[in-house]
């Protein structure tokens, strides 16, 4: 992300692209701003509670066993078929009925 960044400003601005050019900020900086991103969180008790609560709410998440998985898959497939096909004729009308407007347009002119 940082580079990603870098780059751009890079590409608009001269002293951003004679920075850029030095390896060690090139590559230095994204190093050093992930690791001050680091110690910020890693010390950052209201960061550390959250993560707490984060970890403690995925356990208590209740996955579907691999039948209901595959059942749901079959169903959202199957609903995906039938919007397909609603979806095409409804393409398919419409196409027909603007030949057919063109037609007798073409043919008033």
């Amino acid at each position: 992300m940082v580079n990603a960044l870098f780059t751009a400003f890079a590409a608009s601005f001269a002293p951003i692209a004679r920075a850029y050019s030095v390896e060690i900020l090139r590559h230095g900086l994204p190093v050093g701003l992930a690791l001050l991103t680091f110690a910020l969180l890693q010390f950052n008790q209201t960061a550390l509670v959250y993560a707490d609560e984060v970890v403690s709410e995925i356990k208590k998440v209740v996955w579907p066993s691999k039948k209901d998985t595959s059942a749901m898959t079959i169903v959202v497939s199957v609903m995906l078929l039938i919007s397909g096909i609603i979806l095409g004729m409804f393409d398919f009308i419409s196409q027909e009925v603007v030949k057919i407007v063109l037609d007798v347009f073409t043919g008033l002119f």
